[in-house]
């Protein structure tokens, strides 16, 4: 069934349905971008409230940045930034997909049925244009007809009447005739065109408006097909981030699975170990005994001072003292000692009475300000660049992070030059290719810098070797610095060398000539071509010449470094990239 046959009379209706169905469209279009806007305010309250929550701390050593549970915290703040990435996400296909799709579709639609309602306005104003030209030919016979009755009547009358005249009688029957050949031709007139409505009514009511109805029938199926699409593209584009989604949620999950309070109370002791060592016990003073002898053993007569109670106890110092690392002049309660009593004296009244009450009475006056004092003083240490303010385990921990990080920079300006260097010999075998000399601004700052981080080296290494670092934690160039290549040097010993200035700091690790001594001199595994001049400032290496040719007596291990040897017996490392190596077969 379609519309053309079954509401053949139902226009209006027609006409009515069709634009209550765009009026659908255009409300769910509304729709859909106020859930958007909604979804956009979602997303934006989520990214403020994880910003809010996710604040980046100024100190990337912050204590809790370690432990796991504060970790997790962060990585949840993490999946809900991404959460909200996901809102906008839908937010975004939704008018992509679904308002700008379907107000370009609902645009289309009306031009459509505005033309189809032009069509049939113009094919019912055509038939009814032909029904009045039908009504007017029917009036005209009607009229006629009449006319030519009244004249046929009178015509007969006429010729009836006696009195009448032959020539009265002829003219009313010509009249007659006339009238009845006028209302002949009416009559055909009007039958033409009442064929010629019949037939357009008939096309208009079987052709002309089923086929205008069918059109619009097809529109309105169209957009109701077009509207159930969004319908699913409201579901579906929700439903296309959802495994996002999801693994965010999955990702808090994780976050939460990954506390782990065992570890976080050992980070803890980890990040406050002092390294100290419990205080002993405070021996036992007994003043009875300096009462019971005789008067002139003036050491004990003499009633002692606070810090004369505590002077057995010097040698186990507090370990206040050695981490905040006080002067004698700070500690005001202790400057300043009783003094003694004149030799072979009596002992003063006060003590005479009441020895050991007396004795109690001053190291309570006495060491209880002291106590106070050390708290403040541990509140606010004086923070120095060596770390002495912290405790010895705290101080090495952190001087090793340095010596890292200072590892690092060292690296990065060791493959910066290296790369100046290739580019500076690549500009001066090819000069159409760039001015050598354009270079030599970089190439003299990178050598500054790497000279300083060289000085802040040798300075931290010194403070950890101090702070008591154990093993080999103090050999980190030995293996961080190989630039493989560059003219800015390591020793295997991992003393800083390059072409012009030993490295006097390195006496720490002359041990290592000793075992170089001690061995067998092993046989020749190949031999090299010195490539550039090598001065072996450092303890470990040796030095050699352009062009000379040196036994190799070990291949570089991957740290950059390659032990050759002189004819002369000599042995040492060099940078295996200042020379060009053959082996033998």
């Amino acid at each position: 069934m379609d519309w053309g046959t079954e509401l053949w009379d139902q226009c209006d209706i027609i006409e009515k349905h069709t634009q209550s169905g765009l009026e659908l469209v255009e409300k769910y279009v509304k729709f859909v971008k106020e859930r958007t806007e909604i979804e956009q305010s979602y997303a934006k309250q989520l990214r403020n409230l994880s910003k809010k929550y996710n604040q980046k701390r100024s100190n990337k050593d912050e204590p809790d940045c370690r432990l796991s549970s504060y970790q997790s915290f962060v990585d949840i703040l993490n999946e809900m930034n991404d959460y909200a990435g996901q809102r906008e996400l839908i937010a975004e296909n939704m008018i992509m997909n679904i308002c700008i799709d379907l107000t370009k579709y609902l645009q289309e639609l009306k031009q459509e049925r505005k033309t189809y309602l032009l069509e049939a306005k113009k094919a019912q104003q055509s038939l009814e244009s032909t029904y009045k030209q039908l009504d007017n030919s029917k009036k005209r016979f009607e009229r006629e007809w009449r006319e030519a009755e009244r004249a046929a009547q009178y015509a007969e009358k006429t010729d009836q009447d006696i009195n009448a005249t032959k020539a009265d009688v002829e003219k009313a029957k010509q009249q007659a005739h006339m009238r009845a050949r006028v209302a002949e031709d009416c009559k055909n007139d009007y039958a033409a065109q009442l064929q010629k409505y019949n037939k357009e009514q008939s096309q208009f009511y079987f052709n002309d408006m089923p086929l205008i109805f069918n059109k619009l029938q097809d529109l309105d199926e169209r957009r109701i097909r077009k509207l159930g699409h969004g319908y699913i593209l409201f579901s579906d584009t929700e439903k296309n981030v959802m495994p996002i989604i999801g693994k965010c949620l999955e990702g808090i999950t994780k976050a939460g699975t990954n506390v782990n309070e065992k570890n976080d109370t050992m980070v803890i002791i980890e990040q406050n170990k002092s390294g100290f060592e419990r205080p002993g016990d405070i021996e036992f003073e007994d003043y009875s005994q300096g009462i019971n002898r005789a008067s002139s053993d003036s050491s004990l007569g003499t009633p002692k001072g606070p810090l004369d109670l505590l002077g057995k106890n010097k040698s186990k110092n507090f370990w206040l003292f050695k981490r905040n690392k006080l002067s004698s002049s700070t500690l005001t309660p202790f400057s300043t000692p009783p003094a003694p009593s004149p030799p072979n004296g009596a002992p003063s009244p006060k003590f005479g009475r009441d020895p050991l009450s007396y004795c109690l009475k001053e190291i309570n006056k006495t060491v209880k300000p002291r106590i106070s004092s050390f708290r403040t003083l541990r509140r606010s240490p004086t923070v120095t660049e060596d770390f002495g303010h912290l405790p010895p385990e705290q101080r090495r921990k952190r001087l090793q992070h340095k010596l890292e990080e200072i590892s690092k920079e060292l690296q990065k300006e060791a493959d910066q030059s290296e790369a100046l260097g290739k580019m500076k010999d690549v500009y001066e075998k090819n000069p159409q290719m760039g001015d050598p000399a354009s270079l030599a601004t970089q190439i003299s700052q990178t050598s500054q810098n790497i000279e300083r981080l060289r000085g802040e080296l040798n300075k931290y290494e010194t403070w950890l070797s101090e702070a008591g670092v154990r093993g080999d934690t103090l050999r980190y160039r030995a293996h961080s610095f190989n630039n493989n290549g560059a003219h800015e040097v390591l020793s295997p010993d991992g003393a800083h060398s390059d072409e012009s200035t030993p490295d006097p700091s390195q006496a720490i690790y002359a041990e290592f000539d000793d075992d170089f001594e001690d061995e067998e001199p092993a046989a020749p595994i190949g031999k090299c071509t010195a490539m550039y001049n090598f001065p072996g400032a450092s303890e470990g290496t040796i030095s050699m010449q352009e062009g000379e040719v040196l036994a190799v007596v070990e291949e570089d291990k991957g740290d950059g470094w390659t032990r050759v040897r002189r004819h002369n017996g000599d042995e040492g490392y060099i940078p295996t990239s200042y020379v060009t190596i053959t082996l033998n077969k």
